[in-house]
């Protein structure tokens, strides 16, 4: 379990980051979108992306063998957002709107990342703009965009694509439904949102996180 997570926080920290991948299958969608320009279609997912104030919504993360654990992601952007695991396992990831934080419980360690230097800046950064740094990737349905979001004067930084699918319900009347990542030595990781919250109450305390450190006593 421990391995899908430490997967997971590589692909955060921006030395393991090689670029993230959309995935063959994209979901299935019901309403018909009308034809637009990729142009229109970016700002769209942009607009999306700005209008989240808030959100709650379960995730499944599943590597590259099918190996899956799932929680719930709480956002309040900008920059702040909470993966918590199920209970059964030992981890957290937390930004408080300056850096990604990884906690292993576990074994009583903190592993720190500024979030500009993660893909995961896409959706948290307000310096990272998706409009500047975004490309339209295809995907055959009307009802779902792609956005690849790279910043090629930092290769380092990594890659995002987001996947968004047609929702009158969400923010701009888009949905994230989910991003993948893709590293450097080919391991995949994929997080997916179902049960999306909008809007609600996010206290500032939800990114606080307890650390497991010992004190060193003077």
């Amino acid at each position: 379990m421990n391995r899908i997570l430490k997967s997971f926080a590589n692909l955060t920290g921006a030395a393991a980051l090689a670029a993230l991948a959309v995935p063959a299958v994209l979901p299935a969608s019901t309403a018909v979108a009308a034809p637009s320009s990729a142009q229109t279609r970016l700002n769209e997912a942009v607009s999306a992306l700005r209008g989240i104030s808030t959100l709650k919504a379960d995730f499944i993360q599943t590597d590259r063998s099918g190996q899956s654990v799932s929680g719930v992601l709480t956002l309040k952007r900008p920059g702040r957002i909470r993966f918590q695991y199920e209970k059964s396992v030992p981890m957290l990831i937390v930004g408080d709107g300056k850096a990604l934080t990884l906690i292993d419980y576990e074994v009583n360690q903190v592993q720190r990342w500024p979030i500009s230097n993660s893909p995961l800046g896409a959706l948290l950064d307000p310096g990272r703009d998706v409009a500047k740094f975004g490309t339209l990737k295809p995907t055959g349905d009307p009802n779902v965009i792609s956005v690849e979001v790279r910043d090629r004067k930092h290769p380092e930084y990594g890659v995002i694509t987001l996947i968004f699918t047609r929702n009158a319900a969400a923010p701009g009347g888009l949905e994230l439904s989910y991003w993948v990542a893709l590293d450097s030595q080919n391991k995949r990781t994929t997080v997916r949102l179902t049960n999306h919250r909008y809007g609600i109450a996010v206290p500032d305390s939800t990114f606080r996180w307890k650390d497991p450190r010992p004190r060193v006593r003077r």
